[in-house]
C-alpha cells in the first residue's frame, strides 16, 4: 500500500508541477506554447506516467479516476482513501514548489510579461468568468464542460485499462484522450478534469499571494470532476453488462446447438436400427415368398403325378 501511495504521490506532484508550470511559465494558452502545446504536455506527462508508475498503481493520478475505479469495483474502499489523500497532497506540493520555483525569476522580465498583459506566476489555475481569460464561461457553463470531458477521459480510462489486449499502447490511448480534452477545454477553463491538479495550484495563489479567486472557484473543479467520473463509472458498467448479456446469449445458443447435435446423434443408430429391422422383414418376407411359391409347385407337381397313376391304372383295368 506504500508504494501505491508514494506513486499516486509522485505521479500527481509531477502531472501538476510539469503541466502546471508549462502553462504558466510560458503565458498560458496565448503564450510561448499556445493551445496546442499545453495540451501536448499534458498528454505525454501521462503517457509516461503511464508507464512508469503504471503496475504499481495504475497511473491514476486523478481523483476522477479513482472514484470511478472504486465504483466499477477495480479498486478497494481502503484503497480509494490512500489514492486520493496522496492525489490531493501530491497537487498541493506541486502548486507550492511552483510558486517557489516562479520566485526565482528576474522581476524585470516578470513585470515586462506583467506590462504586455502576460502573468507567468498565475501557477496554470483553473478558472471561469473574469478567471476565464478567453471566453469568461459562467460558472453553470464550466461545470458542464467539465463533466462532459471527465466522463469522456474517464470512460476511456476505464475501457483501455480493462482489456488485457489494449496494455501495450493503454499509456498512448489514454495521454491521447488528454490531450484531446485540453484541446477542446483550455479556452473554456484551462481544463481540469482533475480536482488535484486544480486545488494544489488554487491552495498556493491563494496561501502565496492572497488570491483567494481560484481556491473560491475551485469547488467547481472538484465537484464537475467527480460527478463526470461517476458517470463513466455508470456508463462503462452498462456496456460491461451488455457485453456479458450478448456472451450469456452466444454461449446459450452454442449450447443449444450442441444439444441439437447431440439429439440427432442419438438418433442416427435408432434410423440405422429401424431400416435394418425392415430390410431384415423385407428380407425375411421374400424368402417365406419363395418358399410359399416353391411348396406349391410340390403340390401341383404331387397332383399332377397322382392323376398320370390314376390314368394308367385305369387303362390297366381296361385292358385286363
Amino acid at each position: 500500500m506504500l508504494k501505491k501511495f508514494l506513486a499516486e504521490f509522485i505521479g500527481t506532484f509531477l502531472l501538476v508541477f510539469l503541466c502546471c508550470g508549462a502553462a504558466s511559465y510560458t503565458a498560458g494558452y496565448q503564450g510561448y506554447l499556445g493551445t496546442v502545446g499545453i495540451a501536448l504536455i499534458f498528454g505525454l506527462v501521462l503517457t509516461g506516467l503511464c508507464y512508469t508508475i503504471g503496475h504499481v498503481s495504475g497511473s491514476h493520478v486523478n481523483p476522477a479516476v479513482s472514484i470511478a475505479m472504486w465504483v466499477a469495483g477495480r479498486l478497494s474502499t481502503l484503497e480509494f482513501f490512500v489514492y486520493i489523500c496522496a492525489q490531493f497532497l501530491g497537487g498541493i506540493v506541486a502548486g507550492f514548489g511552483l510558486y517557489v520555483l516562479s520566485r526565482t525569476f528576474s522581476s524585470d522580465r516578470l513585470s515586462l510579461f506583467v506590462a504586455n498583459g502576460y502573468n507567468l506566476t498565475g501557477l496554470g489555475v483553473n478558472g471561469y468568468g473574469s478567471a476565464s481569460s478567453f471566453l469568461e464561461i459562467s460558472a453553470l457553463g464550466a461545470a458542464c464542460i467539465e463533466v462532459i470531458l471527465t466522463f469522456f477521459f474517464v470512460w476511456v480510462v476505464l475501457t483501455v485499462s480493462a482489456k488485457q489486449e489494449y496494455q501495450a499502447v493503454s499509456g498512448i490511448v489514454i495521454g491521447a484522450a488528454l490531450t484531446a480534452v485540453h484541446l477542446f477545454g483550455i479556452p473554456f477553463t484551462g481544463t481540469s478534469v482533475n480536482p488535484a491538479r486544480s486545488f494544489g495550484p488554487a491552495l498556493a495563489v491563494y496561501v502565496c499571494k492572497g488570491d483567494a479567486t481560484a481556491l473560491s472557484q475551485s469547488v467547481v473543479f472538484i465537484l464537475a470532476p467527480l460527478v463526470g467520473g461517476l458517470l463513466a463509472a455508470f456508463v462503462y458498467a452498462l456496456f460491461l453488462k451488455s457485453g456479458d448479456d450478448a456472451a450469456a446469449e452466444a454461449v446459450g445458443e452454442a449450447d443449444d446447438a450442441v444439444d441439437n447435435a447431440e439429439a440427432a446423434a442419438g438418433a442416427e443408430p435408432e434410423t440405422a436400427g429401424t431400416a435394418a429391422q425392415e430390410i431384415k422383414a423385407a428380407s425375411e418376407g421374400g424368402a417365406g415368398a419363395q418358399k410359399a411359391q416353391e411348396v406349391s409347385a410340390e403340390e401341383e407337381d404331387t397332383k399332377d403325378g397322382d392323376a398320370e397313376e390314376s390314368i394308367e391304372i385305369q387303362e390297366t383295368g381296361s385292358d385286363n
